[in-house]
């Protein structure tokens, strides 16, 4: 596993970040900042593996406020303590801190305005805010009444859509990649999209976009015995083949417990 933290000092959010190698085994980095990212696939087959990668990074750059929605608070629980928010099974809580979220945008954008500018920086004290959702599906579809889980969907597709010029990354997992979870409109809005194996090539194509699979690129096809192999489309690119790097409890407690570590101020 490619180091995290070197003599080099902390990391920062604005820099690659490493998720593992391609099938020629070349490293795979992607910049989040401006970005967002959309994953999904079948139980056991690699999410928690990328959003650990991601959250490692979050957790270890000095420049980056770190909030997390975990409805089983396990899969991201080890890294509660570095959070600045971490939000469990309360569907009340995940839209309580949307709305947060939407009046810090609405704030950055008051303030970029102010400014003339159409962005923040690095160094302009908008830290950027990475917002990590394992099991996109728990709050818009299970938890709830359909009115809450109604209100948690609008509130958050505006975050995605609005926030990556105020410096918020949204990164969001689901082990079910249906057309009523992932909507093309939704889907539409990550420029990263990583496809693990689905259990359909519609399944597939919900994830990366309609017609991948037609053209070779169909993450149902990916062989069950091997977990963390997935499909990776990037903005205005091509899926690439690729295996995410793995951290164990173990790794992720001493990344979570590094000097470095932490939410931003």
């Amino acid at each position: 596993m490619r180091k995290r933290a070197t003599e080099y000092g902390p990391l920062s959010i604005y820099d690659p970040i490493y998720l593992g190698i391609d099938e020629n085994a070349c490293p795979v980095d992607i910049t989040l900042i401006y970005k967002n990212l959309l994953t999904a696939g079948e139980p056991g087959a690699g999410k928690s593996g990328a959003l650990n990668n991601l959250v490692a990074h979050a957790a270890l750059a000095s420049d980056c406020r770190l909030w997390l929605m975990d409805g089983k608070r396990v899969e991201l629980g080890l890294w509660r303590d570095r959070a600045e928010v971490f939000v469990g099974s309360s569907l009340d809580d995940a839209i309580d801190r949307l709305r947060e979220l939407q009046a810090e945008m609405d704030s950055r954008y008051d303030q970029l305005d102010g400014w003339k500018l159409r962005k923040i920086s690095r160094g302009d004290g908008n830290h950027p805010i990475m917002l990590v959702i394992d099991e996109l599906a728990y709050y818009s579809a299970t938890a709830g009444d359909k009115r809450t889980r109604e209100t948690f969907s609008l509130l958050l597709r505006d975050v995605i859509a609005r926030g990556r010029a105020a410096g918020i990354i949204v990164v969001a997992a689901t082990q079910r990649p249906s057309a009523d979870i992932i909507p093309t409109s939704l889907r539409d809005l990550f420029g990263y999209r990583l496809a693990f194996r689905c259990t359909t090539e519609t399944s597939s194509d919900i994830v990366l976009g309609h017609g991948w699979h037609s053209r070779g690129f169909d993450a149902s096809q990916i062989d069950p015995t091997t977990p963390g192999v997935g499909l990776l489309l990037a903005e205005g690119g091509i899926p690439r083949r690729m295996r995410c790097a793995y951290l164990s409890d173990v790794e992720i407690s001493r990344i979570a417990g590094h000097p470095d570590s932490g939410s931003a101020a």
